[in-house]
C-alpha cells in the first residue's frame, strides 16, 4: 500500500505532529509513504501528478484541495483521507463574525470528495458529520520517548508558562491583567513565554524564550504551571489542546479555560484546574503557586493520562488500522 501525504510545510507544527511523526510506524507496518508540501498554482500541481497517480491513498492534512484536483483524483479512483485539527470552517477568534460562507463551502466540498475524515477533537468531528458519515477522532499526540518527565527540584521561584506561536499569542495578550495581578500578589512568580513573538507585561517578571525544536522539551520542563487561556467561541472549540498535552506530557500541571477538548484533557482538580473568568484564573493560579506538593501530584496524574491516551505510540495503531480498512 502506498500513501501520499500532502502537508502545509515540513516545519509546520500540524504537519510534524499529525503526519511526520507517524511515518516510522507506517514504515514498520510495511506501508510505503511519500510526503509533499502543498504546491502553488497549476505548475505546482502538475509536478506532483506522477506521485499522486502512484499512490493508493492520498492523505490531506488541513488544507482543502482545489475542486479540479479532487475531481482528477476521483477519476483515478484514489481514496482520499482528510485530516484537520482546527475549525477551518469558521473564522478565527479575532473576527467579529465567525461564520464564513467561503470557508464553509470549501470544507463541505472537500468532504464531499473525501472517503474518510480524521478530526482532532469531538467538536470538529460533529462539524464534519454534518457533511460526512465516516469520521473518527484522533488527538494530536506527543512522542512518549521524547517527552520525558521533569525532575522536581526545590525552588522559591514559581514559573508560569505558555508555549505557542504568533497565531495564538492574542490569547495571552487578552489575559494580561491576570498575569500582572498574579505578579503583584506573588513576587516569586515568573511568566515564561515560549514562542516566535511575545507580549509585554508589567508587575510580573517576564522570561522570553524563542521557540526551538531541539530545546523545546527542556524549556517545557522548566515550567511549574502550564497555561492555556481560550475564548468560548467556535474557533476556540476547534482547538485540540496540544499545549496542555505538551505540559502534562512532561509532568507539568495546567490551568485552562474549560472549552472544547480542554475539558477532556484536564480533569478539574485532578491533573489541573479549570478557570472561566479572570477572577477564577487568579484564584486557581494562586492555589497552585502556593502548593508545590499539589503541583507535583497533579503533574504526575497529568503525565499518566497523556502516556495512556495521547502519545503517538497509542495513536499510530489506530490510524494504521483505519487506513488499512480504507484500502
Amino acid at each position: 500500500m502506498k500513501v501520499v501525504f500532502l502537508v502545509q510545510g515540513m516545519s509546520v507544527a500540524a504537519s510534524r505532529y499529525r503526519v511526520l511523526q507517524y511515518l516510522p510506524f507506517f514504515h514498520t507496518a510495511g506501508v510505503d509513504t511519500k510526503v509533499f508540501e502543498f504546491p502553488a498554482g497549476v505548475a505546482g500541481w502538475s509536478s506532483l501528478w506522477e506521485p499522486l497517480r502512484d499512490g493508493d491513498i492520498i492523505f490531506v492534512q488541513r488544507k482543502r484541495l482545489p475542486r479540479s484536483v479532487l475531481l482528477a483524483l476521483k477519476r483515478l479512483k484514489k481514496k482520499i483521507v482528510y485530516d484537520f485539527d482546527d475549525a477551518v470552517m469558521f473564522k478565527n477568534s479575532l473576527s467579529k463574525n465567525p461564520y464564513s460562507l467561503r470557508r464553509t463551502m470549501s470544507f463541505k466540498r472537500m468532504l464531499h470528495y473525501t472517503d474518510f475524515v480524521v478530526a482532532g477533537n469531538e467538536f470538529l468531528k460533529q462539524e464534519a458529520e454534518k457533511y460526512h458519515s465516516n469520521v473518527k477522532v484522533l488527538p494530536t499526540p506527543v512522542d512518549a520517548e521524547r517527552y520525558q518527565e521533569k525532575q522536581i527540584s526545590v525552588s522559591d521561584t514559581v514559573n508560569l508558562g505558555w508555549i505557542g506561536d504568533h497565531g495564538s499569542i492574542h490569547y495571552m495578550e487578552s489575559y494580561k491583567d491576570v498575569w500582572e495581578a498574579v505578579g503583584r500578589k506573588y513576587k516569586n512568580v515568573v511568566l515564561t513565554i515560549i514562542c516566535d513573538t511575545f507580549i509585554e507585561t508589567r508587575d510580573i517578571s517576564l522570561r522570553k524564550i524563542l521557540w526551538n525544536y531541539e530545546r523545546e522539551i527542556d524549556d517545557l520542563k522548566s515550567l511549574d504551571i502550564g497555561l492555556m487561556p481560550l475564548f468560548d467561541d467556535l474557533w476556540s472549540k476547534g482547538k485540540c489542546g496540544f499545549k496542555i498535552i505538551q505540559y502534562l506530557g512532561v509532568g507539568v500541571p495546567a490551568v485552562c479555560t474549560p472549552v472544547g477538548i480542554n475539558r477532556d484533557v484536564i480533569e478539574d482538580n485532578v491533573n489541573g484546574l479549570w478557570a472561566n473568568t479572570q477572577d477564577e484564573w487568579i484564584e486557581k493560579l494562586s492555589v497552585l503557586v502556593e502548593d508545590a506538593s499539589l503541583r507535583e501530584k497533579m503533574g504526575r496524574e497529568g503525565r499518566r493520562k497523556i502516556m495512556d491516551e495521547y502519545t503517538v505510540q497509542v495513536c499510530a495503531p489506530k490510524l494504521l488500522e483505519w487506513i488499512k480498512e480504507l484500502a
